[in-house]
C-alpha cells in the first residue's frame, strides 16, 4: 500500500470537510498529523524529514511574519491601507484597487509578503465599509498569486527558475513572456470576482476613515523595516539584472527587514508571542509529507506510463498546474528544474513552468503558500476562513481563463 499517498488523500479530505465537521480542526494540526503519520509508519526517515524542510523558506516566513505583526500592531499598516485604497470611491473601485494594487506589489515584494501584510488590511477594509470579508480575502489571494507570475522575484518558485536556469536574463525573459498575459490575467480575475460577488461589489459609494497610530514608537521601527525591505528588494532586482542575484539571498532581504523589529522594538517579546507559529508548523509539516509522497515514485511512474512529454508548452503548463496541487509548487519546480537545464531548452518552456506552477495556486486553496498564509492569518484573527469549495468555485473559473491566456501567449511567441 502506498502509505504517503493514502495519508495525503486523507489530509486533503479532512481539510475539505472541516467546514461542515462537528469538530473543526485547524489546518496546521491536520497537516502536522499527516507528517507524523508518514514518520511513524517509516515512510520517511527522521533525518530525511528534517532535510525536506526548506530552511530558506522557513526563515523568510519567520522574518516577514515578524515585520507584518509589527506593522499591524503599531497601526502603521492601517495608515498605509488608507493611503493605498483611499482613491477608491465605490466598492467596485475598491475591488479593482485590491486586485491590481496587490498584484503589482506582489511582483516586487513577493506574493507571500503581500499575503502576510495584506490579510489584516482586507479584514480592516471589510469592517470599515460593511463588506463581507471572504470576497476581499479571495481577491487578495488570487491577485497576489497572479501578479507574482511576471517577476523572477515574485515568488519562491520563480526565484528558483531565475537563479538555476536564467541567472543573466531572468528579468528580460519574464518581461517578454509573462508581463502582458499577467496583466490580462489580473483583469480576468477582477471580472470573474466582480460577477460572482456582484452583490458585494456594486457601485455603492464608500468613505474611508483616517487611521490613527496605536504605538508611534513601534510604528517608527516598522516604517524603517519596511523601507529596508523596499531598498533591499530594489538591490536584489539590480543585482539579478546584472547576473549577480546570488550575492543577496532572499533570506537576507527578509532578515534585513525583520531584524530591526527584533532588535529595536521594546515589545519584541509580545511580537514573538503573537507570531503566526501555526503557519510555520503547517509549512514544516507540508514539506515532510510532500517529500514522502514524491519518494514513492508514484507521479514519476504515472508520467512514464502515460507517455507525457514535459518538453512541450502545451504539456508542462497543465501538468505543473495539476501536480502543484499534490506536491506544492516550490518542491515541484525544484524537482522539475534538473530536467529542464541546458542551452537546448527553450526559454518559454521555463516560463510555462513558472506560469503553471504559480497560477496553480488559484485552482485550489492549498496550491500556493500565500493561500495558506491568508487562511491561517484570517483564522488567527477570529475570522471564519475560506472554505475549500468557497475558494475552488471562483478558483476553477479564474484558473481556466488564465491558463488559456498564458497558453496563447507562450505558444504564439517564439
Amino acid at each position: 500500500m502506498n502509505i504517503p499517498l493514502v495519508v495525503l488523500l486523507l489530509v486533503f479530505a479532512a481539510i475539505a470537510v472541516r467546514q461542515v465537521s462537528p469538530v473543526r480542526l485547524p489546518v496546521w494540526l491536520i497537516m502536522l498529523a499527516g507528517a507524523a503519520a508518514v514518520l511513524v509508519t517509516g515512510a520517511i526517515q527522521p533525518t530525511e524529514a528534517l532535510q525536506a524542510i526548506n530552511p530558506e523558506i522557513m526563515a523568510f516566513l519567520f522574518w516577514m511574519f515578524l515585520l507584518g505583526r509589527a506593522l499591524e500592531t503599531s497601526g502603521y499598516l492601517e495608515q498605509l491601507a488608507c493611503a493605498l485604497f483611499s482613491r477608491a470611491t465605490t466598492t467596485n473601485g475598491l475591488l479593482l484597487f485590491v486586485v491590481f494594487g496587490c498584484g503589482l506589489l506582489s511582483a516586487l515584494l513577493m506574493n507571500d509578503t503581500i499575503a502576510i501584510v495584506g490579510t489584516p488590511v482586507m479584514l480592516l477594509l471589510a469592517r470599515q465599509h460593511g463588506i463581507h470579508a471572504k470576497p476581499l480575502l479571495l481577491a487578495l489571494a488570487f491577485s497576489v498569486t497572479t501578479g507574482s507570475v511576471m517577476s523572477p522575484i515574485g515568488n519562491p518558485q520563480n526565484l528558483l527558475i531565475a537563479l538555476d536556469a536564467l541567472p543573466a536574463s531572468a528579468f528580460a525573459s519574464f518581461g517578454r513572456y509573462l508581463v502582458i498575459p499577467t496583466l490580462l490575467s489580473l483583469a480576468a480575475a477582477f471580472l470573474i470576482l466582480k460577477f460572482l460577488f456582484r452583490e458585494h461589489f456594486a457601485a455603492r459609494e464608500i468613505a474611508h476613515e483616517k487611521a490613527e497610530l496605536r504605538d508611534p514608537k513601534m510604528a517608527a521601527v516598522a516604517r524603517f523595516s519596511l523601507l529596508a525591505l523596499v531598498v533591499l528588494t530594489i538591490a536584489k532586482i539590480a543585482l539579478t539584472a546584472a547576473g549577480r542575484g546570488e550575492a543577496l539571498p532572499i533570506t537576507w532581504i527578509a532578515a534585513g527587514a525583520g531584524l530591526p523589529v527584533l532588535l529595536l522594538s521594546p515589545k519584541r517579546a509580545e511580537l514573538l508571542r503573537r507570531l503566526d507559529w501555526p503557519t510555520l508548523i503547517f509549512f514544516a509539516a507540508m514539506f515532510v509529507l510532500m517529500k514522502s509522497v514524491w519518494n514513492t515514485g508514484f507521479f514519476q511512474h504515472v508520467f512514464a506510463a502515460a507517455g507525457i512529454d514535459l518538453f512541450e508548452v502545451g504539456t508542462i503548463l497543465p501538468v505543473s498546474i495539476l501536480l502543484s496541487q499534490l506536491v506544492s509548487n516550490v518542491p515541484l519546480v525544484a524537482l522539475f528544474l534538473p530536467l529542464l537545464r541546458g542551452p537546448e531548452v527553450p526559454v518559454k518552456l521555463l516560463m510555462a513552468l513558472a506560469a503553471g506552477s504559480t497560477i496553480a495556486g488559484n485552482l485550489l486553496i492549498f496550491g500556493a503558500a500565500s493561500n495558506v498564509i491568508i487562511l491561517q492569518s484570517a483564522e488567527s484573527r477570529g475570522e471564519h476562513s475560506l472554505g475549500f469549495l468557497e475558494f475552488a468555485i471562483p478558483g476553477v473559473l479564474i484558473t481556466a481563463a488564465q491558463t488559456a491566456i498564458y497558453a496563447l501567449f507562450l505558444l504564439l511567441l517564439p
